[in-house]
C-alpha cells in the first residue's frame, strides 16, 4: 500500500526539469541574491554616510542602518550563503544530509510569511500604520494610502497568498530532491548487497548463511 508521503513524491519540477536540477538552480539563485546583499552591506560598512538613512528620511527615531544592524545582517547573509552552498553541493553530489539545513530555512521562512498573513487578517489597520511610517518620498505612497482599506487588505492578502503558494512549491521541490537522493542511495545499497552476497543452505542444519563474494567460504564448504 502506498503511503501518503509517496503519493506526493515526484522526480520532476516545473514540468520540465529534474528535482535535482531545480534544487541546484534554487540554491545558486539564493546564493547570488545573498552575495549581492552581502556586497551592499560591506560597501555600507566601508562608507556609512552613503547608505545611512537619517531619522528625518525615515520619519521615525529608529536608524536601521547603524553599524550593529549592518554587522548582524552581514552575518545572516554569510550564513545564508553557506546554507545555500551546502544545498547546491548536496544536490549535485547526491548527499541528502547537506540539503536539510536549506529545507529547514524554507520551512522557517514559510512560517514567518504565514504569520504575516495572519497578522494582516487579525489586525488590518497595521497596513495603514506601516504606510504612515514609510518615507515621504516613497513611490506611490499617497496613492496607496488613498485606497479603500478593505481593498488594500485584499490586495495585500492576495499578494502574500501568491508568495506562500510559490514558496510551498519550492519547499516541495527541495523535499522531493531529498527523497529522490535517499531513494537512489538505498537502491544502490540494495544492488550492491544483491550482487556481492550469496545465500546458501548448510547441511545438516539447513541454516541459511550469507557468504560474501569478497571472502572465501569456510573450509568445510570448500571440499
Amino acid at each position: 500500500m502506498m503511503s501518503p508521503w509517496d503519493r506526493w513524491y515526484s522526480s520532476s519540477c516545473c514540468m520540465c526539469c529534474h528535482v535535482r536540477t531545480g534544487t541546484i538552480i534554487l540554491g545558486v539563485w539564493y546564493m547570488i541574491i545573498n552575495a549581492v546583499v552581502l556586497l551592499i552591506l560591506l560597501t555600507a560598512l566601508s562608507d556609512p554616510s552613503q547608505y545611512r538613512l537619517t531619522s528625518v528620511e525615515l520619519g521615525s527615531d529608529f536608524d536601521f542602518m547603524d553599524d550593529a544592524n549592518i554587522c548582524i545582517a552581514t552575518a545572516i547573509s554569510l550564513l545564508m550563503i553557506l546554507i545555500c552552498g551546502m544545498a547546491t553541493y548536496g544536490a549535485y553530489k547526491q548527499h541528502a544530509a547537506w540539503i536539510i539545513p536549506f529545507f529547514c530555512y524554507q520551512i522557517f521562512d514559510f512560517a514567518l510569511n504565514t504569520l504575516v498573513a495572519f497578522s494582516v487578517i487579525v489586525y488590518p489597520n497595521t497596513i495603514q500604520d506601516y504606510l504612515v511610517q514609510l518615507p515621504s518620498n516613497f513611490p506611490y505612497k499617497e496613492e496607496i494610502m488613498s485606497m479603500n482599506p478593505t481593498c488594500l487588505v485584499l490586495i495585500v492578502l492576495l499578494f502574500i497568498g501568491v508568495i506562500l503558494a510559490f514558496k510551498a512549491y519550492l519547499i516541495g521541490c527541495v523535499w522531493n530532491c531529498y527523497r529522490y537522493i535517499n531513494g537512489r542511495v538505498t537502491s544502490d545499497m540494495l544492488v550492491y548487497v544483491t550482487t556481492n552476497d550469496t545465500t546458501v543452505l548448510l547441511p545438516p542444519y539447513d541454516e541459511a548463511v550469507t557468504i560474501s563474494s569478497k571472502h572465501p567460504p569456510p573450509p568445510y564448504m570448500s571440499a
